[in-house]
């Protein structure tokens, strides 16, 4: 699915409000993963395992993920040769005791969820290992009874801790000793067991000084009357080390032997997981599983946006009396939410969550879907909002089929109504016959009027509450809407005669250029420079041209560009109307029944003989063609 569609319709912010139901990293990582699926097959598979759910949860059941944990990290770090420590064999007893949970909650539910039960006869059952693990380990420490060596070299360690305590005790309580004690108490430092003697006496006491205090004033002495013990201390520290790690080893090493069942397991358990967060998103919804086809056709009753709760519900169809749908209606009325509640209901089927809606729903699942949706301009690329725009429609009409959804927002906007309008046109009858299910909003009337006479398009329009100008984010099928502007400018004040001399022009374009001579607010300077501008040149008029400042005499009237052909320096030039200034009319110039064309005629032949003259072959071609007529 393009990236670009996933983005534009929210896709990864539905994904994230999903994820937030899942027990563990594990149905996470697999939801970051997850894209809505092509085909038809594995979208129905999908929507029926989320349907099992709600059969469960519905039924007070609940999937028990208590222990399980993303033990992903601890796999890898098995198969890179590392024993694992105390609290890593604690995590993955936890998980495998969770596993085997899952797996005998799961036997009993064939009869509510017979696929999500099935996925439970591949959770291998590795009780003894957990067993091992829980015998072995004890509050992330190897417990004593992991081995008989061990617990013997500890009852061992225990005998020797005491004899030291003992000998410090006593030399604590001996008179002598007391003016070097800083404090009576045994205390241990850097393992060793050591009593504290002020600074100035360090010397007086026989014994090795394992640390000295903060402020100096006091070092911690391990006294030479329990060397031989300490060193016996020692070698067994080692000794219990070395068991530790053999126990350790082999532990990680029975867990390395069914690493392959382990890691299959951890891939069942993150199914249900992320299944489990679809079925308590579904339930939070009230969701439903669609009917669902390959050939177009959508019908939602009552449908929710995902990303906006209590909206207003859509009921929309497209794909059976009509491939297209062109949507208009006000701005700010939702005719954008309406393309994107389409767009992400989609996607959100075909990644198989149910979503909102009543019974009757049904969904197409198509290969491809395409949106052309906000601003995409580039600063990067230096390309305007037009033109970007216009890139990707390219894009989109290009690696448009006939299993493609297009979602089109203001299509043809951005540039000149006229052009844009004829561009939309052309653009939605290419992708109509490439067999695309399109639906786009738009303003231009042009697009309207050609969506009511094709026979395979339908309008359809936003609903507007008139009587305070808020929109009903209503969708209406088979109405054509507007942007209301008339309507709105009347309610905010505009005159009756304004609004319907707007409405008129818009209708005929028969524009009044007419002024109300008598004004008084019109001075008679005005009044003449509206003269000028409304004035209908004629041929022969003498005319001022303004950027020349110069005068020049009018050869052909003002033509559908509104330019005027003038005969200027004996040259004939096009200038738009608006440039040129009324000085003389004709009329005035010439007696009545006088014969203009002789002042264009005169020049044309005087120019004629200057060309040939100069050798023009232009000219010489000219005289040619004169002479054979």
């Amino acid at each position: 699915m393009d990236n670009t569609t996933l983005e534009k319709l929210h896709y990864h912010e539905l994904k994230e409000i999903v994820k937030g139901y899942c027990a563990s990293g594990l149905g996470k990582a697999l939801i970051d993963k997850l894209e809505p699926s092509i085909n038809i097959d594995v979208v129905n598979r999908r929507l029926d395992e989320t349907s099992e759910g709600r059969t469960l949860l519905d039924a007070s059941y609940h999937i028990p993920f208590d222990g399980i944990f993303n033990v992903k990290p601890l796999i890898e770090k098995i198969e890179k040769g590392a024993s694992l420590a105390p609290e890593d064999l604690s995590m993955m007893e936890n998980f495998l005791r969770g596993s085997r949970k899952l797996k005998l909650f799961m036997k009993g539910k064939e009869g509510y969820a017979p696929t999500l039960s099935s996925y439970s006869l591949n959770i291998t059952d590795l009780s003894y290992i957990e067993e091992e693990i829980n015998t072995s380990i004890s509050g992330n420490r190897v417990a004593s009874n992991a081995s008989k060596e061990l617990k013997k070299i500890r009852k061992r360690i225990d005998i020797c801790e005491d004899q030291i305590k003992k000998r410090l005790e006593k030399f604590l309580e001996n008179p002598v000793n007391k003016e070097y004690i800083q404090e009576f108490f045994v205390s241990q430092r850097n393992g060793k067991y050591t009593v504290p003697i002020k600074t100035a006496f360090k010397n007086k006491v026989q014994g090795k000084i394992v640390e000295t205090s903060l402020k100096g004033s006091t070092v911690f002495v391990e006294p030479d009357v329990v060397a031989r013990y300490a060193s016996e201390l020692s070698e067994l520290r080692i000794e219990e080390t070395l068991e530790e790690y053999k126990i350790l080893a082999t532990l990680t090493e029975m867990l390395y032997e069914k690493i392959k069942e382990i890691k299959i397991n951890i891939e069942v358990i993150a199914e249900y997981d992320m299944i489990w967060a679809k079925v308590k998103y579904s339930s939070d919804i009230k969701g439903i599983k669609p009917k669902l086809n390959g050939h177009g056709y959508i019908k939602i009753v009552k449908g929710g946006y995902p990303l906006i709760k209590n909206g207003v519900p859509l009921d929309f169809e497209i794909g059976k009396e009509y491939r297209s749908l062109i949507i208009t209606g006000p701005n700010a009325g939702g005719k954008t939410v309406v393309l994107k509640t389409l767009g992400l209901l989609t996607l959100a089927v075909q990644s198989g969550f149910h979503i909102s809606a009543e019974e009757g729903t049904e969904i197409a699942v198509f290969n491809k879907i395409f949106v052309d949706i906000g601003d995409n301009q580039s600063v990067e690329n230096a390309l305007s909002t037009f033109s970007s725009h216009v890139k990707n429609l390219a894009y989109i009409v290009r690696e448009s089929n006939k299993s493609t959804l297009l979602l089109f927002d203001e299509i043809g906007s951005g540039t000149e109504p006229n052009e844009g309008a004829a561009l939309a046109i052309a653009i939605l009858e290419e992708v109509y016959h490439k067999g695309c299910i399109t639906v786009a909003t738009t303003h231009y009337g042009e697009i309207k009027n050609f969506s009511e006479q094709h026979p395979d398009f339908e309008n359809a329009a936003m609903e507007f509450r008139r009587d305070t100008l808020d929109p009903l984010y209503r969708l209406n099928i088979g109405k054509t809407g507007d942007s209301n502007a008339l309507y709105i400018s009347k309610k905010m004040g505009i005159s009756d005669n304004v609004i319907e001399r707007a409405r008129s022009y818009m209708e005929n374009k028969n524009y009044n250029y007419e002024l109300i001579r008598n004004s008084k607010i019109i001075n008679e300077k005005n009044i003449e420079k509206h003269k000028d501008e409304g004035y209908k040149f004629n041929v022969g008029d003498k005319v001022l041209w303004i950027d020349k400042k110069e005068s020049a005499i009018v050869y052909k009237e003002r033509d559908a560009y509104n330019n005027v052909t003038i005969l200027f320096n004996e040259e004939f030039i096009s200038v738009n109307h608006k440039r040129l200034k009324l000085e003389i009319k004709a009329s005035k110039l010439y007696p009545e029944g006088y014969d203009l064309n002789q002042i264009f005629s005169n020049y044309k032949k005087r120019k004629l003989e200057r060309d040939i003259e100069r050798g023009s072959k232009k000219a010489l071609k000219e005289l040619k063609k004169n002479r054979l007529k």
